[in-house]
């Protein structure tokens, strides 16, 4: 099994049985989370931890449906990656997402950078709704005024 998908099923695993702790090994130090409902990345690892803490709390019914393995460049322009694409389904506030997650992986085997897309926008709305007020509840981002 390549290095991408050792760490593409270690994650998929932790996920599954909701382990922070076990994610907190797979990724970088400096791991980079760009998500759907927001323009700049959460970057390192204690925010990403905190938001997936948040995430394995909003998201019902979560199951990973498939998997894809390849090289993809990096934001930051870097050379090709080891990365994996796991396809997910999900209910968030009662709204269906169709969605991936795209892993990337640095030179020690490690999650560098993690790309999430979900549609349709109306659960990309309810996602963002619901993932803002969770930041907030666990006092990793400011109340709205």
């Amino acid at each position: 099994m390549s290095q991408a998908l050792h760490a593409a099923e270690a994650f998929r695993s932790a996920v599954e049985k909701r382990d922070i702790g076990a994610l907190d090994a797979l990724f970088a130090d400096d791991v980079r989370l760009w998500s759907p409902v927001k323009f700049t990345p959460f970057e390192g690892k204690p925010m990403v931890l905190g938001l997936f803490g948040v995430l394995l709390r909003v998201f019902e019914d979560f199951r990973y449906t498939g998997r894809f393995e390849g090289l993809a460049e990096t934001t930051s322009g870097g050379a090709d990656a080891p990365s994996v694409i796991l396809t997910f389904r999900a209910t968030v506030d009662g709204r269906q997402i169709h969605g991936i997650d795209l892993l990337q992986l640095d030179g020690e085997g490690r999650i560098a950078e993690f790309t999430v897309m979900v549609r349709p926008q109306s659960a990309v709305q309810a996602l963002g709704q619901a993932v803002l007020a969770g930041l907030v509840d666990a006092g990793l981002a400011p109340a709205a005024d």
